[in-house]
Order: structure tokens, then C-alpha cells, then sequence
């Protein structure tokens, strides 16, 4: 019996070990079982019952070890070429028509019991040849060389430091029964997946994360809480989640004080996120979700009296929400049981601090949005979309991170308009054709909380006033009709600003992509 067992292990550890190892492990792994094979055939003459024990016990050492690295892994990787043009306020435009960049997403989980989960996702995004001047390091433009730096010649050969960007990393608890009740729950900590949410997901090709893209679309480390209420309400899908970030730190460098991680009272205080996502209704097919945040202490850059930025500083808090409805299947069956459209509304709110101005306002101004969109089949494995979305003069979402190379369609205050094609080549690989184009209506989408890139201005006065100055025959001119009572200082100064702003003042962008995405 006991040669017996001795048997099923061996067998078993042939099969445990060819998950979760190295190439290396497994080569000396597949050494190890050979022996124990040969010492097993042995046995089976000798019928030793000491050697068997030790035998078993040498066999369950090996297999306890291998039990603990259960780590799965899933790979990710997209290129990508952009063709992007930048249309300026002052007639002028900017382009790169051949933008190449490599996505590298290396996907882990480990799940010890069904209530214990972790996930993480390693990340790489980077350019082609990843030569990029650094603005705030290199006067005049120049591209200096360095060792693994700006030229990718030996990003990772030569001596530099221990970086490896983590995108994501959290611990997840599945609950059954909150408190006695018929309430599934989780809770989850770590650098949490707050990219790619409910909507944006459908262009990206991927399964929604948690948050609603509409509003927030950006990474961070926090905590968050959902409740199912589905089972006590008898309502499909309905849910509440509390969600809790941070997105900077006051506390001081190791050694760059006395104090070393004690906040400091000359930088910025730490920024912080909170609020919730509830879900009405959710049956597969009619979506519903909204959500509700607020954001403490964000900051922006105010202009210098010579026009440059100053430091950053924080100006105030905000609020946003959102509702956004899916209907997942317009039909039971057919062509249109694969179809989705959906509708989304969301809404910004400054509070700036006493004494200071967010967005170019020291009161609290209100944003809205409005997006629409479809996607359809087209073919068995392709899927077209096509989305258009609305921000009014003071619209400010968290969008900072969308996939986008031209910036935030989401933030724009004025119109984009989107559509791609997506079609499945293979189980792994997929390619997509996308063309997104966005018209501003006013400065600073793209901004922070500020005065200096957040200020909203109507970029159709900035170009009047720059084709003003230019009529008058430039600055001179301008000076000319101040002296001859034609126009006031005060207007003068706002003309001049126009002209100086314009060439720096994006009117429209369009971002026409392809990429091949390998997955499994």
C-alpha cells in the first residue's frame, strides 16, 4: 500500500510542478523526479519499509515547497503606430505621423483559499528608440546622453537604480454573509485597478475596472468596499461600493530632513479622494451605475507677472458624479443581440479656498458632460464603435490616464468625436483601427486645478485677439492705438496676451491609431 502512495505522488508532483515555476525550476524539478522514479523502482524489489517512509518524507518536502508558488501569470503586450495632429489657435499646426510605442502589461494572481485573492500587473509603456528631451532638465532643447537614459541603448544593461513600475497590487477579501445577512461583500487594499472603468473599457478592449470612466480614469492607492444588496432587495446587480485614495504624500524624504517622513509644512499637503459607486440595477443586459466623490486639496500652477508658471500649490476641493446606463443586447436574438449603446451624464464642482482661484474662477463654478456611444458586430470576430462626448466651459474630470495619445477626449471642454474597429485575429491576438478627433471650445481640458493650464478661456477671443494685434501691426501698433485713445491699456494687454497665448493654445487634435495586442 505504501509503494502505492509512494506512486501517486511521484505522479502528482509531475503534474503541481508545471505551474507557477521558472524554466530553471522545472529543469532540475524534472532531475529530482527522475531520482525519486529511480528510487521508487527500487523500492519496489527491496520493499524497505524505512526507505519508503524516507522516501514519502523527501517527496512531501518537495511538494510543499512547490505548493507555495502558485503565482499565475498573464501577458499583455500592444504596438501601437499614432498619427496625431495638433491644430493651434494661431493657424499653425503640429504633428508626428509615425509615433510608434510598445504597452507591456504582465498580469499576476494568486488565490491561497476562495476568499483570499491578490492581483498586480506589472507595466512597461514606452516609445520606440524612447528618446525624449527632458523639459525641465535640458535648456535650449538639447538631448543629452546618459547611461540607461534618454537613448535606449542601454536602458537595461547599464548601472542605474532599483525602478520597476507596479501599475497595480492590491489584496482582495471575498465575504459571504455580512453580519448574519444575505450580503456578499470584499474589501481590498493596495494600488487599486482605477483605469479602463465602466464605458472607456468598450474602446479598450478589455473588462471594465472598477471605477465609471466618465468622472475618473486615473491610478491610485487606496481602499475600497462593495456591499451586494442584490439578494436582500431582490433587485439584479444592485450594489454600493465606498472607495478611498491617495494620490500624493506630505511626508518628508528619507534624509532630506531631521524629520525624515514627518509632514512638512512648505509643500503640498496630501491629496485625497473619497466617495462611492452604487448600482441600482445591473440584470447583464440595462446597466445602471452612478458614482459620487469628493477631492481634497488639488493643485495647479498660477501665472507669474512675466507669464510663467509658478510652483505647484493647492487651490481647493471638488466634487463630481456621474450616471451611466448600458443596455447591453437591444434584442433577445439576431443581429443586434450583440449590440450595446449607452448614455452617460456627469458633473464637476469646484470649492476653491478662500482667496484663491480654481479654473481661472474664485467662485465655485459647475461642470457638466454628456457622452454617447454604440458598439456593433460587424463581423463573427469584429466590432465596431462610434462615441461622441460634450464638456461645457468649467468641465473637470480625473482622466488624466486615458488611453489616449493626444489627451483626455473625456476632458475636453468642446466636442470629440471617436470610432474604431476592432477584430479578434486569433484566441491571442487582436488588432484595432481607431480615429479620434476633439474640437475645443475653451483652454486648459487638459490641465490641472490651477490658473495657468486650467484656466478656462474662450479660445475663440484668444483668436480674435491675435488677429487683432496682427492687424494693427503687432505690439507697436497695438502701443500706437493705446497713445492715439483707440483702445484702452486694459485691452491693449488683453489683445497682447491673446497673441502670445495662441501659438501655445490647441484649437483641435486628431489621433488616428493601429495596433496589434498579443494576450493570454
Amino acid at each position: 500500500m505504501k509503494k502505492i502512495v509512494t506512486l501517486s505522488l511521484v505522479a502528482a508532483m509531475s503534474t503541481t510542478m508545471a505551474f507557477g515555476s521558472t524554466a530553471s525550476d522545472l529543469r532540475a524539478m524534472k532531475v529530482e523526479i527522475a531520482k525519486l522514479k529511480a528510487e521508487v523502482s527500487s523500492l519496489k524489489k527491496s520493499g524497505s519499509p524505512a526507505k519508503i517512509k524516507k522516501l514519502t518524507k523527501k517527496i512531501n518536502t518537495v511538494k510543499a515547497h512547490d505548493s507555495g508558488d502558485n503565482i499565475k501569470w498573464g501577458a499583455d503586450l500592444r504596438t501601437s503606430i499614432d498619427s496625431i495632429n495638433y491644430d493651434m489657435a494661431d493657424g499653425s499646426d503640429r504633428s508626428k505621423n509615425d509615433l510608434m510605442s510598445m504597452r507591456l502589461w504582465l498580469n499576476m494572481a494568486y488565490s491561497p483559499n476562495p476568499h483570499n485573492v491578490f492581483k498586480g500587473q506589472l507595466s512597461m509603456n514606452k516609445a520606440f528608440g524612447a528618446d525624449f528631451r527632458d523639459p525641465f532638465n535640458t535648456p535650449g532643447g538639447n538631448r543629452p546622453l546618459s547611461m540607461g537614459g534618454m537613448f535606449d541603448w542601454t536602458g537595461n544593461e547599464a548601472l542605474t537604480d532599483n525602478q520597476l513600475k507596479v501599475r497595480q497590487a492590491f489584496w482582495l477579501y471575498l465575504g459571504d454573509n455580512l453580519f448574519g445577512a444575505d450580503i456578499p461583500w470584499t474589501f481590498s487594499i493596495g494600488r487599486r485597478p482605477s483605469t479602463n472603468g465602466f464605458l472607456a473599457n468598450l474602446r479598450d478592449d478589455d473588462a471594465a475596472q472598477s471605477p465609471l470612466a466618465h468622472v475618473i480614469n486615473v491610478e491610485f492607492d487606496g481602499l475600497s468596499s462593495k456591499l451586494d444588496l442584490s439578494n436582500v432587495t431582490g433587485i439584479p446587480g444592485m450594489s454600493i461600493k465606498l472607495c478611498m485614495g491617495q494620490g500624493s504624500t506630505n511626508a518628508a524624504p528619507l534624509f532630506a530632513t531631521a524629520a525624515s517622513y514627518a509632514n512638512e509644512g512648505n509643500q503640498l499637503e496630501d491629496i485625497k479622494l473619497a466617495g462611492f459607486i452604487f448600482e441600482p440595477y445591473n440584470d447583464g443586459q440595462f446597466i445602471v451605475k452612478s458614482t459620487w466623490y469628493k477631492a481634497f486639496d488639488l493643485p495647479g500652477m498660477d501665472m507669474n507677472p512675466d507669464g510663467t508658471p509658478t510652483a505647484f500649490r493647492q487651490f481647493g476641493d471638488m466634487q463630481g458624479a456621474a450616471l451611466s446606463v448600458m443596455v447591453d443586447g437591444l434584442t433577445e436574438e439576431g443581429y443586434f443581440a450583440d449590440a450595446k449603446v449607452f448614455g452617460s451624464f456627469a458633473w464637476s464642482k469646484t470649492q476653491p479656498d478662500s482667496g484663491k482661484a480654481m479654473l481661472g474662477s474664485t467662485d465655485s463654478e459647475t461642470g457638466t458632460s454628456y457622452w454617447i456611444g454604440t458598439q456593433l458586430p460587424v463581423t463573427e470576430n469584429g466590432k465596431l464603435g462610434l462615441e461622441y462626448n460634450h464638456g461645457s466651459k468649467y468641465w473637470r474630470p480625473f482622466t488624466y490616464a486615458e488611453d489616449t495619445m493626444i489627451g483626455s477626449k473625456l476632458a475636453a471642454r468642446g466636442d470629440a468625436f471617436e470610432a474604431y474597429f476592432t477584430y479578434q485575429l486569433t484566441d491571442a491576438l487582436s488588432a484595432q483601427l481607431r480615429y479620434t478627433k476633439i474640437d475645443y471650445d475653451y483652454t486648459g481640458s487638459n490641465g490641472f486645478f490651477g490658473n495657468f493650464s486650467g484656466n478656462a478661456i474662450k479660445i475663440s477671443d484668444i483668436k480674435a485677439g491675435a488677429a487683432a494685434v496682427q492687424q494693427m501691426g503687432g505690439q507697436q501698433g497695438v502701443m500706437n492705438a493705446v497713445q492715439g485713445g483707440q483702445i484702452t491699456q486694459q485691452q491693449a494687454q488683453g489683445m497682447l496676451m491673446a497673441a502670445g497665448m495662441a501659438p501655445q493654445i490647441v484649437e483641435s487634435a486628431q489621433d488616428f491609431r493601429f495596433y496589434l495586442r498579443y494576450r493570454f
